[in-house]
């Protein structure tokens, strides 16, 4: 197995199915039907968001902070953004009296035995539409938002790129996840996005996931004002692919694999899994 078959492999298998998927969708029915039981007119639209709906979430087994994002609007917009979390936490408290709930600003994270969920609080306005909680660094209680849209490009720029970007984004969050998480989650996905919007559909050369790695990590960024571990992640991390591109280019394959593996571990949970299936 070469680079390129050793990535393919452990993307495509980053995926959440079976047991754990089934769990997932029980949870999140479960929880749409206790928020309308809880709130009743209270709150207007609630739906999921985020990584789960783009597919590029990772299983717990490779990522302990992967959560499912939901967002839950209220009727009333009147309020500060504590008051609706506040009600988010008493509804968790009735409705999941055993499990962990803490305050995350913006948000309230859930945390169920196979699954996180991170319940965002919404309003909306006639001028400026829908609106989340702003981080507390901002200066404002609410900033506009349009949950999904991201979705969209992600289908657009993963179609022009022979269906490679989401499997690279499961990489490079795996990366994240095994370094101590120097990018956010989203950050690191809109980053990915970016840098292969311009290719035209049908693009020749670069369509490998080898390659599409090689340009992501290149392109990652730092400024003098980020925390030196992600410097260091994200020097190293470089340092380590260039040094692979040129065992390649010199027919070191082997040796080349062999660093590809520590970079992107195999994951044992998912191996077992597929052993399990016959895979």
């Amino acid at each position: 197995m070469n680079v390129n078959g050793y990535l393919t492999r452990l993307a495509n298998n980053a995926i959440i199915r079976d047991a754990e998927k089934d769990s997932i969708t029980r949870s999140i029915n479960t929880i749409s039907s206790r928020l309308n039981s809880y709130f009743d007119k209270e709150i207007g639209s609630h739906f999921i968001f985020g990584s789960y709906t783009r597919g590029t979430i990772l299983p717990r087994s490779m990522d302990q902070k992967s959560d499912v994002d939901y967002l839950i609007q209220f009727s009333d917009s009147t309020f500060k953004p504590q008051t609706y979390l506040d009600r988010l936490r008493r509804f968790v408290n009735a409705n999941y009296p055993s499990s962990q709930i803490k305050q995350s600003n913006p948000t309230l994270v859930l945390e169920l035995n196979h699954i996180k969920f991170e319940l965002v609080p919404a309003i909306e306005t006639f001028f400026d539409g829908l609106k989340i909680p702003a981080s507390q660094s901002s200066f404002n209680d609410w900033m506009s938002t349009s949950p999904n849209d991201i979705n969209q490009s992600l289908i657009r720029v993963n179609k022009n790129n022979n269906n490679l970007i989401k499997p690279l984004i499961r990489l490079m969050k795996y990366w994240n996840a095994k370094n101590g998480y120097p990018f956010a989650s989203f950050e690191l996905e809109k980053n990915v996005i970016s840098q292969f919007d311009y290719v035209l559909p049908g693009l020749l050369g670069y369509q490998s996931l080898e390659n599409k790695l090689y340009t992501a990590v290149e392109g990652l960024e730092y400024s003098f004002l980020d925390p030196n571990y992600k410097v260091n992640a994200v020097q190293r991390l470089q340092n380590n692919i260039r040094s692979i591109k040129d065992e390649r280019a010199a027919g070191l394959d082997d040796l080349a694999l062999m660093k590809i593996k520590r970079i992107f571990p195999e994951n044992n949970s998912l191996i077992s899994s597929l052993l399990s299936r016959g895979l």
